[in-house]
């Protein structure tokens, strides 16, 4: 834990409080976690839309002659066939195929890239980056500290990025993005998201994400705290950096091979042993519960096989505000992964009958 002295603030620390927010520290950061309660902000982006501050997040942009083979290098996925304009999910791996942080590769042009990090790993990516940067021609910038990002997010929220803060967003589709311009001012807006529904960033200088901000809440838009940001990604089972992707969980084992491409030329740091884990079938993977009785499955709950043996443990686990009933996901011994499979989960000192159900719980609404 760091010395709480030493706990970093975003642009929008002063709004937060302003609003009464209940803040915690988070990857480093005084956060807001609620403003009035977690259902609430939950419900307003499932059904209009809802706000958060995630200028906690990191930017390094990558840029230069060899921009294109240094970041496949580093990154999971394949940024050679993205036109500009485009955005791609991937991770950075060790060589032992564990994950060092999940991210967003944005194409500025064809030799830039904006690489959009975790709050909580900002440090160690950025040391890894300019590590494996040095044999690379290439210029790399650590934007963190000058870059606030907001994320609105809800069924509202085309309507509001045009009406309220004068952005023309009918031209972008699932993960792509533009730059424009206000109030003089370039600006980066996306459309991705990490709620299941449809949604939009905005990356820009501190003073006009604090203004930004502004409008949204005279408007009436609701703020959102990190508290629901993980209710809503987990429900369209979206993984968590420190939950179910880690330093010694691959991506084979999270279920997201989909974002490696081993055959890319050149390769990946860490490709031969997610290829080989992909091959052989990874020993755990990560699945998703159902409880079939009272009780909230938490991070690092044992989960048992039906002789009461242990097999693995929660990474997540909630009593869905959606769907109204207890579900989680959890790393667990690959041999017990099957859909259907009945399981136990240890809940302090008894043990809740639990189902092997599909991890994406909720059907996400995003704009293809």
């Amino acid at each position: 834990m760091e010395n709480p002295h030493n706990i970093k603030k975003t642009c929008l620390n002063d709004q937060h409080r302003l609003l009464g927010a209940k803040m915690v520290e988070f990857g480093g950061f005084d956060m807001p976690i609620e403003y009035s309660d977690i259902v609430s902000e939950h419900n307003a982006v499932r059904t209009s839309a809802g706000v958060f501050d995630v200028s906690h997040m990191g930017e390094v942009r990558v840029s230069g002659p060899q921009a294109i083979e240094m970041v496949n290098h580093i990154f999971t996925n394949d940024v050679t066939p993205i036109a500009n304009g485009q955005i791609v999910y991937g991770m950075m791996l060790h060589p032992d195929g564990g994950t060092i942080d999940d991210l967003l590769v944005y194409r500025l042009a064809d030799h830039d890239f904006l690489l959009v990090i975790n709050a909580a790993n900002i440090d160690k990516d950025v040391a890894h980056i300019l590590s494996q940067a040095k044999p690379y021609n290439v210029s790399v910038e650590h934007l963190s500290d000058s870059c606030g990002e907001l994320a609105l997010q809800g069924p509202d929220s085309p309507r509001i990025m045009k009406d309220v803060l004068s952005l023309d967003v009918d031209d972008l589709t699932f993960y792509t993005f533009k730059i424009t311009h206000l109030d003089g001012q370039q600006v980066i807006v996306s459309r991705t998201g990490y709620t299941g529904e449809d949604g939009f960033e905005i990356y820009a200088s501190h003073e006009l994400t604090v203004k930004l901000w502004q409008q949204l809440m005279a408007a009436g838009v609701t703020p959102c705290g990190l508290g629901c940001r993980d209710t809503l990604r987990f429900e369209a089972g979206l993984p968590l950096y420190g939950d179910e992707l880690t330093d010694t969980i691959s991506p084979v084992e999270a279920g997201l091979s989909m974002f490696l491409k081993p055959d890319k030329e050149g390769g990946f740091i860490g490709r031969d042993a997610v290829a080989t884990q992909k091959a052989n079938g990874p020993k755990r993977r990560v699945v998703g519960l159902e409880l079939q009785g009272p009780g909230i499955a938490r991070h690092g709950y044992q989960v048992l096989d039906d002789q009461g043996m242990t097999i693995g443990e929660i990474t997540t686990g909630y009593h869905s505000i959606t769907l109204d009933k207890s579900i989680a996901m959890a790393l667990i011994d690959s041999r017990y992964a099957a859909q259907g499979t009945q399981l136990l989960i240890q809940i302090r000192r008894r043990t809740v009958p639990a189902i092997v159900v599909k991890k994406r719980f909720y059907t996400p609404n995003y704009k293809k």
